[in-house]
């Protein structure tokens, strides 16, 4: 297994760690204030690992074909599965929110591999990075605010409409890339679904 791929498993790998300790976290033994941390922690673990493995994989000619599945596998298993957690425990996301993230990557997905099987490459968008790069940021933003919300220096109340915002604005974004993503590839979308 190469070093870039190795990254990339590894984000897939601790994926599930987020809603187990967040939901667990006293069955771990792990202070309510301490949390965040632990979850800021395994974000900064999983966004590093992200960077890293396209870094050296570019600087050591080691983009394969499996990389190029699963990173962006992996980059969606890791965002939905925090925003999934994000919809129990005190935070209580609306499941909606979490769905347009999820249906979003399940259709591009889907459609990546249709065209493919058909000679068709869809490349990928730079709203899709931007795309990326916003979730991140909202998922950054939920962790730190939930220091405050812990220590008691920031309601519930507050604590939940500003990560509700802040995650509706991510939705958002994330169907107006996917928009994007559908209108720059349409000619190709419509020569591999015709078949022609």
């Amino acid at each position: 297994m190469s070093l870039p791929l190795f990254f990339t498993v590894l984000r897939i790998v601790i994926s599930p760690a987020f809603p187990i300790l967040y939901l667990e976290y006293d069955w771990f033994g792990i202070p309510l204030k301490a949390l965040p941390y632990v979850l800021l922690f395994l974000l900064c673990v999983s966004e590093s690992s992200d960077l890293i493995d396209g870094i050296i994989a570019r600087r050591r000619n080691q983009v394969t074909d499996l990389g190029k599945v699963l990173d962006p596998m992996a980059d969606s298993v890791t965002k939905i599965a925090l925003f999934l957690t994000f919809t129990q425990g005190f935070l209580s996301l609306p499941l909606i929110l979490v769905l347009v993230f999820f249906y979003r990557d399940f259709f591009i997905s889907t459609l990546r591999t249709l065209c493919a099987m058909r000679g068709v490459v869809l490349a990928a968008r730079f709203s899709g990075k931007v795309k990326a790069v916003v979730q991140a940021c909202v998922l950054f933003l939920i962790l730190i605010l939930m220091i405050p919300y812990t220590r008691g220096s920031l309601s519930l109340e507050t604590f939940r409409q500003i990560s509700l915002f802040a995650v509706a604005i991510s939705a958002f974004y994330t169907v107006v890339s996917a928009g994007d993503y559908f209108y720059a590839n349409r000619i190709f979308i419509k020569k591999a679904l015709s078949g022609t």
